[in-house]
């Protein structure tokens, strides 16, 4: 049994096989797949799993080195993220670069992803690409 929080094998298994740069989607229950992007399905119901729930326990496993997100994101929302973000680099002692890009763009950019990490969360827009950073 895993010591960490991360306990779903194919997050863990992702995780565990991405390479410097490698490109993962949190996404709520509503953002479109690219076809022939892995798709790990943890929604269970409207909010269950919630998008932040799934974020903190990424936190717990992955260093990354870029964040991105929609410019369409509320402002409580983008609040939200930004603190994760800050919070996350502070715990792994490097920075975070964040950028915004319109939704638009944001769906195009999925198809270079690795997965996609579909959460239940209904917040719109409450979806994030994370880029893979190294330890060093």
């Amino acid at each position: 049994m895993k010591r960490r929080p991360l306990l779903n094998r194919h997050l863990s298994k992702l995780v565990a096989s991405l390479g410097h740069l490698d490109e993962i989607v949190l996404a709520d229950a509503g953002l479109p797949i690219p076809p022939d992007v892995e798709v790990i399905d943890l929604a269970v119901s409207p909010g269950v799993p919630g998008f932040f729930d799934v974020l903190d326990a990424l936190s717990q496993e992955m260093i990354i080195e870029q964040a991105v997100f929609a410019s369409e994101a509320g402002p409580e929302l983008s609040t939200q993220i930004e603190v994760k973000l800050a919070h996350w680099a502070a715990e792994v002692g490097k920075p975070i670069e964040q950028s915004r890009v319109s939704h638009e763009d944001f769906k195009k950019q999925t198809i270079k992803a690795r997965a996609v990490i579909r959460t239940g969360e209904f917040t719109p827009y409450a979806n994030l690409i994370l880029i893979s950073g190294v330890p060093f």
